[in-house]
């Protein structure tokens, strides 16, 4: 009986803790949706959405962030994959000036990173530093430290020295090993990956800002300005595309790498 009052007890306190969690998520969202849908004192509608919808500039703003992103998660990956594979395999030492480094973007200001991406990358050609690539080198650099924490993750959930002795073994090229056989066995954490970053470009401001780039965050912030329920609309907007977005590249993800498992030989 004593045993069965304890776990009775067990199941309410996890059952009331899961309630505190998810009100405290849901709650603000449904006092968002409400006053996002407020059309006078005591009238509701969806005017504030038509508006944000008819509006030109929410969807520059919106397919700029979303390309940003793209751009962002394809960089960071191209550079981060092989480098993480590569310092877990043959660099071990390694480990820990680059997890330092990823240490970094926390504590440098975004003023300071903006500062330092126009100076340092004066000397390129001017479609390069006058254009959103050097936004995207700077989004890269925030994403840097969860990217690189996940891919860090993934490695040393999987044996890697196994299986690129086993790939090497019959025959198989580097280039084979890392996307045939390792990139497979990192499906989640690359989708992990992509999604923080994902979640990071459509929300970041400060860079946006400073280098007076339209991006989505700082068109939120302008109509947070001069329409209250305006700014609502979009930051719920906002909350849905970016978990539409992160679906669909979990779904994308989890069909293409699981052929890409197949053809590799590893499950």
């Amino acid at each position: 009986m004593a045993a069965m009052r304890r776990r009775s007890r067990f199941f309410t306190l996890g059952w009331l803790w899961l309630a505190l969690g998810t009100g405290y998520f849901v709650v603000p969202l449904l006092a968002t949706l409400v006053f996002s849908l407020k059309t006078g004192r005591d009238t509701y509608g969806v005017t504030a959405y038509k508006e944000e919808f008819l509006d030109p500039a929410f969807r520059e703003s919106l397919f700029f962030s979303l390309k940003l992103a793209v751009f962002t998660i394809l960089i960071v990956m191209v550079l981060l994959i092989p480098t993480a594979y590569w310092v877990h395999l043959k660099l071990p030492r390694l480990r820990p000036i680059i997890e330092f480094l990823t240490i970094l973007p926390f504590v440098i200001p975004p003023i300071v990173l903006v500062v330092g991406l126009l100076h340092g990358f004066r000397w390129t050609p001017t479609w390069f530093r006058g254009g959103y690539l050097i936004l995207v080198v700077g989004y890269g650099v925030l994403a840097f430290p969860y990217v690189y924490r996940s891919l860090d993750a993934g490695l040393r959930a999987i044996d890697i020295h196994t299986l690129t002795e086993a790939a090497q073994s019959l025959g198989a090229r580097w280039t084979t090993v890392l996307f045939r056989v390792i990139l497979p066995n990192l499906r989640s954490a690359v989708l992990s990956a992509a999604f923080l970053t994902l979640a990071l470009v459509m929300g970041e401001f400060t860079m946006g800002q400073l280098m007076q780039f339209p991006t989505f965050a700082v068109h939120i912030a302008y109509i947070g300005q001069v329409k209250a329920t305006g700014a609502a609309a979009l930051s719920l907007i906002s909350f849905a595309i970016t978990w539409i977005a992160m679906l669909g590249l979990l779904l994308l993800g989890l069909r293409v790498g699981g052929r890409a498992a197949q053809v590799g030989g590893t499950h």
